[in-house]
């Protein structure tokens, strides 16, 4: 009986922390509290960040922030008019290339975003560089919007603590979220930052990352040939460690060239955004001339 109390108790409580990927509707797990991941992940952040080498190249690192700022806005945009407004709060946005090349890149809680070199060695300078760099952060970023690393620490605590302390994570516990955080994400590992997320957080980020760049003002086609270029860099048969755990990239492009004409139809014509998103207007910004009749949601 007592057992049965149990289970109910915690059936209920993790009921209760359910919330929902607003640009999917995708229902999700939430044990822990927006102020804590994001103290949590600033720590992690900041301790990898004492031992990146920050790229020295001004030109690349000057591309890498261009977009990454016009992703940012885009991302604050569409919170904005989807009135998510409370979450405008928690991101303060900072943009950084390593000159690690390994084939990678992120986005913490907070609005953390670190590209690789490896990443633009891959990209490229040809035409579509920009578009698939903005193919990059935007699902970098969809991975913050969407609140993965929340959702992912949670699974932790819960695989790590189990139902029985339940009750004290949602009521909030400090020490046992930032090691949640810190086993989610895996900073320092074999990877060089980041585990990569589950196979439906990376489809979801795919989708939400097309949705911000089209935004943005960047084609979302380019998505495609970025993914056609992270297979080929993986030989075909042994991925890449960025790629190892991911879902295949046969299956992305599939799932992207299906989403492209929809998002594209969607929100194609919105206005742009401000090139600077609001927790960086002291950097330098560029103007976008493309203009649109506003978000079509629903």
């Amino acid at each position: 009986m007592i057992k049965k109390i149990i289970s109910c108790t915690v059936v209920a409580a993790v009921l209760s922390a359910c919330s929902t990927v607003s640009m999917t509707g995708r229902k999700q797990l939430n044990l822990v509290s927006e102020s804590e991941i994001l103290s949590a992940s600033l720590t992690e952040y900041q301790s990898y960040m004492k031992s990146a080498k920050v790229s020295t190249d001004a030109n690349a690192t000057a591309v890498v922030k261009n977009v990454a700022q016009r992703i940012a806005a885009a991302a604050e945009a569409y919170l904005t008019v989807t009135g998510q407004t409370d979450d405008l709060q928690n991101y303060a946005w900072e943009f950084n290339l390593t000159q690690d090349d390994n084939l990678n890149a992120f986005c913490m809680p907070g609005g953390k975003i670190v590209v690789y070199f490896g990443m633009l060695k891959l990209i490229g300078n040809g035409t579509d560089r920009d578009d698939e760099l903005a193919a990059v952060i935007g699902h970098e970023v969809g991975h913050a919007i969407a609140k993965h690393g929340q959702e992912r620490a949670s699974q932790q605590i819960l695989q790590q603590m189990g139902g029985s302390v339940l009750g004290a994570v949602v009521g909030g516990a400090s020490a046992q979220t930032q090691q949640a955080v810190a086993a989610a994400y895996g900073m320092g590992t074999q990877y060089g930052a980041l585990l990569p997320f589950s196979r439906k957080h990376e489809l979801e980020a795919d989708y939400i990352g097309i949705v911000l760049a089209t935004i943005a003002g960047y084609d979302a086609n380019a998505a495609v040939t970025l993914w056609q270029k992270m297979e080929a860099a993986s030989g075909g048969s042994n991925p890449t460690p960025f790629m190892s755990t991911h879902p295949s990239s046969s299956k992305r492009i599939s799932e992207l060239q299906k989403s492209i004409p929809k998002v594209k139809a969607e929100y194609g014509n919105v206005s742009q955004p401000a090139t600077t998103p609001a927790a960086t207007k002291s950097s330098t910004s560029t103007t976008s001339t493309k203009k649109g009749t506003g978000f079509k949601i629903g």
